[in-house]
């Protein structure tokens, strides 16, 4: 069966403490698969959709983790490469309360290998829309050649997440070239802080303005709230206050909350909503990802008034602090 939404990128091995401690005072550490692609994938399948993750992993223990992982999330991984030359790619996140570091173990890995031959692998063709980040392009040539071919694709719909990782870029790369990724993408996502770091626009406005013409711009502001600008339009949803205790893969969840709210055909309000649910989940634990409300919860939270929307969302958060998340 043909997913919905093909994503494409690189995929991890993610190694994390297994309990509230930084990596080196925790005796166990807790192995899974996180990369900001296959994080998208794994939500919209929580969501009950058809999601695909293509990427490249190693043949060795930490490719099969990572592939299992996913497949035991609901994701098709059957367009996996599994490369018999290169390792997998593998980082830590070193949590502790001024912040969260992460440790990439990532050059030469299977994930880097990939070349524009994936825009014509079935599953990307045959997919209702696919999505990529500003990662994939920074990780080799071939990585990047694989982004242009994607995005120029006029056959496809694809969307976008910036996601700038200044690590992976060298010196006054990273602005030119993710704009000019962003211009080629029918959906694209961005934080505000990021645009104004890497474009100076310090508004979402100012966004908008460096991307006229993308169909769909969708301007995150952290705990402020997300503005989606589609034509003339400009729609903005407030953030629903939410107790953080780690904040990496939260835009991802975002996104696949949004890229859901798009296949339900729900309107603007609806999709961001929906965005900052499944990000809100995710911003309260320490891994990539996290179960999504339940779909009666949703619903309710989907259809309430403007003025009970924060509210509400906060309420429900609260109320579901004791759940477990997945």
């Amino acid at each position: 069966m043909t997913p919905q939404v093909a994503c494409v990128g690189e995929t991890m091995l993610l190694l994390t403490a297994a309990g509230p401690l930084p990596l080196d005072r925790s005796p166990l550490l807790s192995a899974g698969a996180a990369g900001a692609e296959s994080n998208v994938a794994c939500g919209l399948a929580a969501l009950g959709h058809r999601a695909a993750w293509l990427g490249g992993v190693g043949e060795d223990p930490f490719g099969r983790v990572v592939v299992g992982a996913l497949r035991d999330r609901g994701v098709d991984v059957s367009g996996v490469r599994v490369d018999p030359d290169r390792p997998t790619g593998l980082f830590a996140k070193d949590a502790s309360p001024e912040g969260t570091t992460v440790h990439y173990y990532r050059a030469g890995s299977a994930g880097s290998a990939l070349g524009p031959e994936l825009a014509r692998h079935p599953l990307v063709r045959g997919a209702q829309s696919v999505h990529l980040s500003g990662v994939t392009p920074a990780l080799s040539p071939g990585c990047d050649a694989l982004a242009e071919a994607l995005l120029s694709d006029p056959a496809l719909t694809v969307s976008f997440d910036v996601n700038h990782r200044p690590r992976l870029w060298g010196p006054g790369v990273a602005a030119p070239r993710l704009l000019a990724l962003a211009r080629l993408a029918d959906v694209v996502f961005v934080g505000r802080d990021e645009a104004e770091e890497l474009w100076g626009t310090p508004t979402a406005r100012d966004v908008r303005d460096l991307l006229p013409d993308t169909d769909r711009l969708v301007v995150k502001d952290a705990a402020h709230g997300a503005t989606e600008f589609h034509g003339g339009r400009e729609v903005f949803v407030p953030a629903p206050p939410v107790e953080v205790v780690e904040p990496v893969g939260a835009g991802d969840a975002f996104a696949a909350g949004y890229l859901a709210g798009r296949l339900r055909g729900l309107g603007s309000r609806g999709r961001l909503r929906l965005g900052h649910l499944c990000a809100g989940r995710v911003l309260r634990v320490v891994g990539d990802l996290a179960a999504p409300p339940p779909p009666r919860l949703v619903d309710e939270l989907l259809a309430v008034p403007d003025e009970r929307w924060t509210a509400s969302a906060a309420a429900a958060e609260a109320a579901g602090r004791g759940e477990e998340d997945g």
